[in-house]
């Protein structure tokens, strides 16, 4: 199988943290083809999708050590039309450009893209939890959206308690994510004035009701075609409510409640149906706080939190869609064959 990750550059990926590079190791491993693919070196020539292709070169061995493999891979550039790779894995965080996925649209019917691209244009943003169907709040936090700063005031007043978190539509890594004090009128002002228009364009930005619990972090849990398969607890730096292991937050073991479990059947087979294979939802408590579908982090801290081989899971399925598509391909031209047998009998 040829397979490709659409990822940030190599050299800025942190072999001991990062997911991506153990899901590549164990494709190269199976001896799958790999490729990597900077969402800049996309191209259409004559109607049809390449990317510049970093094709990662045969290694005589493949070293144990993530830090060791990270270092000692080395790249090939080749131009190759999209729809020869068997899978494309998305691992870029966001936000990413949506004409990418015009580029992805026509292989997608070839090519196992994971997540899929229609379940991505869906899921792009923080938005995504608003088409669950929750109208008691069971599930899912008090949040509102808007880009109406009267609104944003008004819904402020009202959410209960007397905290409520402020944060970015579109954004990762906890980066703009902030506690407001429902009491500070005046900094609430300059606050939205900053968030809504400070960047020059009229930005969304959501209100979230804030959770108790909230300064003792959240839990990443890692879902596979819509089934747990991982997760563990995220605890905040001194002085921050914001528990993201990039700036910071720190990673503990953790074992997921009934309850918890519960909300993930429930939403699993909407992300499966969806496309949406590989995803990182963020609790705390009962609550979903967000899902994550473009590249949810975790495996490496699942896996050495809890003794597990996470990312043999994940290549696992790749492997299962890829034959599937190619099952199925198979069969159609079987049975097209077939057809034009007939046909050709009848003459």
């Amino acid at each position: 199988m040829h397979i490709g990750f659409m990822i940030a550059p190599w050299e800025s990926l942190t072999p001991t943290k990062n997911s991506t590079i153990l899901v590549i190791r164990e494709c190269l491993k199976r001896g799958h083809k790999v490729s990597i693919l900077y969402p800049e070196n996309l191209t259409v020539r004559n109607n049809v999708a390449y990317g510049g292709l970093m094709r990662i070169e045969e290694m005589e061995k493949i070293p144990e050590n993530i830090v060791q493999f990270h270092k000692k891979v080395t790249f090939k550039p080749v131009l190759t039309p999209l729809h020869s790779l068997d899978s494309l894995m998305i691992r870029k965080d966001p936000p990413i450009d949506p004409v990418i996925f015009n580029f992805l649209d026509s292989i997608k019917n070839e090519c196992v893209i994971m997540n899929d691209v229609d379940g991505i244009r869906k899921a792009n943003n923080k938005l995504f939890t608003s088409t669950f169907n929750d109208p008691s709040n069971s599930y899912l936090p008090i949040t509102h959206v808007s880009k109406d700063k009267e609104f944003i005031r008004k819904a402020i007043k009202e959410m209960p308690g007397d905290k409520v978190i402020l944060k970015p539509l579109v954004g990762s890594g906890g980066h703009g994510v902030i506690v407001l004090e429902k009491n500070a009128q005046s900094n609430i002002s300059s606050i939205l004035d900053f968030y809504i228009s400070g960047t020059g364009n009229e930005n969304y930005v959501i209100i979230q009701e804030y959770i108790e619990g909230a300064e003792q972090g959240d839990v990443r849990v890692l879902m596979l075609n819509g089934k747990f398969l991982g997760a563990y607890n995220r605890k905040p730096p001194e002085g921050d409510i914001r528990a993201n292991i990039q700036i910071g937050g720190t990673a503990h073991k953790y074992k997921m409640t009934d309850s918890q479990m519960a909300v993930c059947r429930k939403i699993g087979p909407r992300l499966a149906a969806d496309g949406l294979y590989f995803v990182g939802v963020d609790m705390i408590g009962d609550k979903i706080l967000e899902v994550n579908v473009l590249n949810p982090g975790g495996i490496s801290n699942i896996n050495k939190l809890d003794k597990v081989k996470l990312h043999l899971n994940v290549v696992d399925f790749i492997e299962e869609k890829v034959n599937e598509k190619h099952e199925k391909r198979a069969e159609l031209e079987f049975l097209l064959k077939r057809l034009n047998d007939l046909r050709s009998d009848d003459y």
